[in-house]
């Protein structure tokens, strides 16, 4: 595939119209993301335009939480040209992920909220009163 202008795409033009850097395109080749390209009669790297929307779609798959690895088993399932129950399977799983780690983040920010607002000053030898950091099971190694 070509852009616009008929002309298939050097290193550079991929990697600004797609919002990363050359370092990432190649990294993304290399991990078998986005095909080798092909070279140009004076060695230049050279893409189908479609490596810019490609790239695009990593890029998103990203931001929704999936590692690259998750990525590249997506779209090695996509590329077999038959529809797959993957993706619904994956994303799923993703958001009991997600939902797994909001958990935890709203009890680290509780336990936060009672630190500021018990004016704890210190890890190891707080002197407010009534401190909510856990310092006997800390010192005997328990976990909660």
């Amino acid at each position: 595939m070509y852009d616009i202008e008929g002309r298939r795409l050097r290193t550079g033009e991929v990697a600004e119209r797609a919002g990363v850097n050359i370092q990432t395109l190649r990294y993304y080749e290399r991990r078998g993301l986005i095909a080798e390209p092909d070279r140009s009669p004076g060695g230049q790297r050279t893409y189908p335009a479609d490596t810019v929307t490609l790239l695009g779609v990593i890029k998103a798959a990203q931001r929704l939480g999936f590692t690259l690895d998750e990525v590249a088993e997506l779209l090695d399932t996509g590329r077999h040209g038959h529809p797959t129950p993957d993706l619904r399977e994956q994303a799923l799983a993703k958001q009991a992920e997600i939902e797994r780690k909001i958990a935890d983040l709203v009890v680290i920010r509780d336990a936060l909220t009672r630190i500021v607002a018990a004016r704890c000053d210190s890890l190891t030898h707080c002197t407010c009163t009534d401190c909510p950091l856990p310092y006997a099971e800390l010192a005997d190694g328990e976990t909660s």
